[in-house]
């Protein structure tokens, strides 16, 4: 732990990630607030750590997130921690298809060493309208 709260607060969310990507809900769970907004995808309010893995399993065959960048900024009304990761998520489609580069953003806001608020996008519905002949992606 740390004195600084923008150096903890960008600690608290790449370990939350790491705890999710292991599908590890409990371990997750201990960086959450009890009372976390969690807003996936398409506006999808969840309410645990198990949630986005349980979602995503209907999506993916797996799926793993590389970090390109975490930022972070302290905002001085509220104190709470604005944190942003990005990077691309790459796995498996259900049909066993491999992908990779697939954009993502997540935010936080952390506030006395909890999240308070994540939210998540991704390009996956972009990528599985163009799978599916319904709409142009980039990918």
């Amino acid at each position: 732990m740390t004195d600084d709260p923008v150096t903890e607060a960008k600690r608290i969310v790449e370990a939350y990630l790491e705890r999710s990507m292991a599908r590890d809900a409990e371990g997750a769970r201990q960086y959450l607030a009890p009372d976390c907004e969690i807003i996936f995808t398409g506006g999808r309010a969840m309410t645990g750590p198990e949630d986005p893995p349980a979602f995503n399993a209907k999506r993916y065959a797996w799926v793993q997130k590389r970090f390109l960048r975490t930022d972070a900024v302290q905002d001085p009304e509220t104190g709470a921690v604005h944190v942003w990761n990005t990077g691309h998520l790459y796995g498996e489609w259900p049909d066993g298809t491999p992908f990779d580069g697939n954009r993502y953003v997540d935010f936080f806001a952390v506030k006395d060493g909890l999240i308070r608020r994540t939210e998540v996008w991704n390009d996956s519905a972009e990528i599985l309208l163009a799978r599916a002949g319904l709409a142009e992606a980039p990918l």
